[in-house]
């Protein structure tokens, strides 16, 4: 019974998996759209301040199963403090709307970081849903990086296993680390685009 319900979860969090992997106006090796958007401080955050210093794109929903597995288990966590340690940037995006779930203000986003342990450089709030639809962001998670000259090198899931199992994630390709420590070397990722699982993001 317990199995049948991780498998329902699991169909219905999908939803956005199923869709294409990112906005057909986004194409690897290209400009990355440029944004301002507010952080959790409230402090305006531009794309474009961070030239020269390679950036990651993190959706995030605090609520959602596919997104606890990676924080849960400390996967999420490792990624970013290699980010950090190679003075990378990493934004996380919360793009759920008011209402919806995994919708969360400042001061509550600040507290969700500090409980997840999480080391994000900012979190940047998108309640209208603007700055995910400029990125064509479909899942929860849903990951971007871009390389220090501003052009999108890798989009898609954080590995290759699209389940809830925290017991997966070693046995997974990881998609996401791999393309940012590439690209920190000023490589090219061995996997530019993949498709994103998880939830998917409420606009």
């Amino acid at each position: 019974m317990a199995a049948a319900a991780a498998i329902l979860v699991a169909l219905v969090g999908m939803v956005g998996s199923l869709d294409t992997a990112a906005s057909p106006a986004l194409q690897i090796g290209q400009p990355a759209p440029d944004f301002t958007a507010q952080d959790s401080k409230g402090t305006q955050v531009q794309l474009s301040q961070y030239h020269g210093k390679t950036v990651v794109l993190e959706w995030t929903n605090a609520d959602c199963p596919f997104t606890r597995k990676h924080y849960d288990s400390g996967n999420m966590q490792s990624v970013q403090a290699l980010a950090q340690r190679d003075g990378a940037i990493w934004l996380t995006i919360i793009s759920s709307a008011p209402g919806k779930q995994g919708y969360v203000n400042g001061p509550a986003a600040d507290v969700l970081t500090q409980s997840r342990h999480a080391a994000p450089t900012a979190v940047l709030l998108d309640p209208s849903g603007s700055l995910g639809r400029l990125y064509g962001a479909k899942t929860t998670p849903h990951m971007f990086v871009v390389d220090k000259n501003g052009a999108l090198q890798y989009m898609g899931g954080m590995d290759s296993m699209a389940t809830v199992e925290v017991s997966d994630i070693p046995k997974a390709e990881p998609y996401l680390k791999q393309a940012m420590l590439a690209v920190e070397q000023g490589k090219a990722p061995p996997h530019a685009l993949t498709k994103p699982y998880g939830c998917s993001i409420k606009y």
